[in-house]
């Protein structure tokens, strides 16, 4: 069977959609995120999506199932804040092995199945590696600015430490994903390629960064350039952008890394942006028509959705990405 770097050159692939927006859908309560793991935890644990991998895997388990049935060809764990930098809010550092671990053992049972299926069209599963909710670059203190809440070592050891579980669970590939602070991703890459050195394998790796506002920049003032340079280090299978913004005000920034990314290209935007009570209400249509861009001017090998988008997104996109050719890979 062809590997995953030789098929992001022949047609374009489709990543998942939002976790979270599938997850909202079931109105949880906090028996739910406790359920024969957590029972006697002495804080509240509702929100704390990552542990549905343990307590509801049916429900996560169904979520990859729907993504795949819309034609997804890449399924992301349930592993967004699966590390203990941002498990530490729960005093859950402890479960961030078995978080990662049943999370990848999830995602990869059900691409198993889809590929199985249809041998043609294999499924493959990405390590999500979310931003962690601190940064190393910028103070969150307006009045100590040389004040940092985590140091580049601190993030390694947590990376490589999340990175170890979703390769004994099985991932394809590790995505570290929604960057706001590259020298957060920085640490992350260290810490795989680390890893990868000590277990004497290596998987692809994808990046995806986030552009916070119409100034094309990262939440710690880098512009898309700026970005693709630092992180260009590594051999990566992508480097992209999600979250933030939708579809059509992303394309400028993707347009830039088409022009200068010597790997491949990924994109997966919100439904649009969010209204006052914080909705996604972008439709699938809207959202492909707005996508179409992005596939008729070649600009991406990979493309899916963030926040707010659900099956139906992603079937629209996929349907919409089967007519069209892959960005070509650079020499």
């Amino acid at each position: 069977m062809k590997g995953i770097q030789e098929i992001i050159k022949e047609r374009i692939l489709v990543l998942d959609g939002a976790m979270g927006t599938m997850i909202q859908k079931h109105t949880l309560t906090e028996e739910d995120f406790r359920k024969g793991w957590f029972e006697n935890h002495h804080k509240s644990l509702k929100g704390n999506n990552d542990l549905l991998s343990l307590t509801r895997p049916e429900i996560i388990e169904d979520i990859h199932r729907q993504y795949f049935e819309a034609g997804a060809d890449i399924a992301e764990t349930n592993t967004f804040s699966g590390t203990t930098v941002a498990q530490a809010d729960y005093d859950l550092q402890d479960a961030v092995y078995d978080i990662n671990f049943h999370s990848a053992q999830i995602a990869r049972k059900v691409a198993d199945e889809f590929t199985a299926m249809n041998p043609d069209k294999p499924r493959f599963v990405a390590g999500a590696m979310g931003p962690t909710n601190r940064t190393a670059s910028i103070s969150p203190n307006v009045s100590d600015p040389g004040f940092r809440g985590i140091t580049f070592d601190e993030l390694v050891v947590a990376y490589s430490q999340q990175a170890e579980a979703l390769m004994d669970g099985g991932v394809d590939i590790l995505l570290v994903e929604t960057v706001f602070d590259t020298l957060n991703a920085k640490a992350a890459l260290f810490a795989i390629d680390t890893l990868f050195e000590k277990r004497g394998v290596s998987i692809p790796i994808m990046v995806s960064g986030t552009i916070t506002d119409q100034s094309g920049r990262t939440l710690t003032g880098q512009t898309t350039d700026a970005f693709l340079i630092s992180v260009s280090h590594i051999p990566l299978l992508s480097v992209g952008l999600n979250c933030a913004l939708g579809a059509s005000m992303m394309r400028p920034y993707l347009q830039i890394l088409n022009h200068q990314a010597p790997f491949g290209v990924s994109a997966h935007p919100n439904a649009g942006l969010p209204n006052e009570f914080g909705q996604y209400e972008e439709t699938p249509e809207l959202m492909a028509v707005q996508i179409k861009t992005f596939l008729e001017e070649g600009m991406v090998n990979i493309i899916g959705g963030c926040c707010g988008t659900t099956p139906a997104h992603i079937k629209a996109i996929a349907d919409l990405a089967a007519n069209y050719s892959p960005r070509n890979l650079p020499a």
